[in-house]
């Protein structure tokens, strides 16, 4: 349908007829009423959550060993590969020769959740979980430390190993 007529008798009728029948108006209520009864595209957020992906970053975690033993051999690769600089740690050697963490801190601050910490544990002891709400009111609670990490992996251990199953023929 033309914005205006083109000076012709047959397009000035036709512009005519348009504008006093308001016939765009009443296709734009035929698009809106068939909208109505379709399923609505959103999610009421806080009540209904979207399907989350196995390969979702989101909150840090430690994970233990089904013995209970935590799973960091202190190599600190995550702590090389971070490019926000964001995990410290320190270690200290154990009485059998092997090492383990004595301090294991993550500034959830700088973290940029790129995942390279966890595809550089050759353990897979630091992983990012299914877990994307975890707003804090001041910045200090943003500061993991080890035993943070290792009760937060104790708390989502079922859905890492699934997801880390799910993922283990990427990997």
């Amino acid at each position: 349908m033309p914005a205006e007529s083109d000076g012709s008798f047959a397009g000035d009728l036709n512009f005519g007829l348009h504008t006093v029948f308001f016939t765009e108006l009443f296709r734009g209520f035929g698009v809106m009423l068939g909208h109505v009864f379709m399923e609505p595209a959103t999610i009421n957020y806080p009540f209904e959550k979207g399907p989350i992906s196995s390969r979702f970053r989101g909150e840090h975690a430690l994970r233990r060993y089904p013995s209970g033993e935590e799973r960091c051999i202190a190599c600190k690769l995550c702590e090389a590969i971070c490019p926000a600089q964001a995990i410290t740690i320190e270690a200290e050697a154990r009485p059998d020769g092997s090492r383990r963490t004595t301090r294991y801190d993550i500034d959830m601050n700088k973290c940029i959740f790129c995942g390279l910490c966890q595809e550089a544990c050759p353990v897979d002891a630091i992983v990012e979980g299914p877990n994307f709400e975890f707003s804090t009111e001041t910045h200090e609670e943003l500061i993991y430390n080890k035993e943070k990490l290792l009760t937060l992996g104790d708390r989502w251990e079922p859905e890492l190993a699934a997801n880390i199953q799910a993922e283990f023929l990427y990997r």
